[in-house]
């Protein structure tokens, strides 16, 4: 067996709130479930997300980042939002991640980041970092494949179920492509709901598979790393 493959794969997680999907992974790093991986970077829109902290205080602590978009233009008078999508890309290739995992980043990545991490545009700074291969980037959605797009996804399938609109819901794990949330699942879970139940019944039994899938789908999509 060679070097290349005894070598840690390298996970990059964005991250925009609480960071419980991200625990998963911090948990599973390292066991049978993520099997010789490493989380070399978190990064945050935020910078109060909770998610930073459980990333600082892992053992051993993980790297973290963060930046916001509305800090990024006021810091930077004339620059435009894909120019901060292209600052979010030099930050991760920094890490030089094998894979990127979106657990709950609340901003839609452009194009240009995207296209980035595919190796056909560079990231155009003064820092260019240009990745050795095109590095997969992942989003968790608490919805199934084509239902609820987009941001708000649990409380507005939650409410066509409970008007019997839909019949199931769930969660998936896709590839992150310029369309938000058209990628191609890598897995897709539906999620028991109950007519009349509270939506944070929904909610809890819904987080517990996130947790479950965002590990999975992670270690299917690492273990494409050549």
């Amino acid at each position: 067996m060679d070097s290349t493959t005894t070598s840690p794969r390298r996970l990059a997680v964005l991250i925009s709130g609480e960071g419980t999907n991200l625990q998963a992974l911090i948990d599973a790093q390292n066991t049978p479930s993520l099997p010789n991986t490493t989380i070399v970077l978190v990064l945050s829109n935020r910078k109060n997300a909770r998610g930073l902290l459980r990333a600082s205080n892992a053992s051993p602590p993980i790297p973290t980042a963060h930046l916001s978009l509305p800090a990024f233009l006021k810091s930077n008078p004339g620059k435009t939002r894909d120019d901060y999508d292209l600052e979010i890309a030099r930050l991760v290739l920094r890490a030089k991640p094998d894979a990127v995992v979106c657990a709950g980043w609340m901003h839609i990545l452009g194009e240009g980041f995207l296209d980035v991490l595919k190796c056909v545009r560079t990231s155009e700074g003064e820092e260019e970092e240009v990745p050795a291969r095109e590095v997969p980037v992942i989003n968790i959605h608490p919805a199934l494949f084509g239902q609820f797009d987009g941001a708000h996804a649990i409380e507005r399938g939650f409410e066509a179920f409970q008007r019997g609109e839909v019949d199931k819901l769930g969660v998936m794990v896709h590839r992150v492509i310029k369309e938000v949330d058209r990628g191609k699942p890598l897995v897709e879970r539906t999620v028991e709901v109950v007519k009349g139940e509270p939506i944070e019944a929904y909610e809890e039994r819904l987080h517990k598979v996130e947790w479950e899938i965002i590990v999975e789908a992670t270690r299917m999509v690492l273990g494409e790393v050549i």
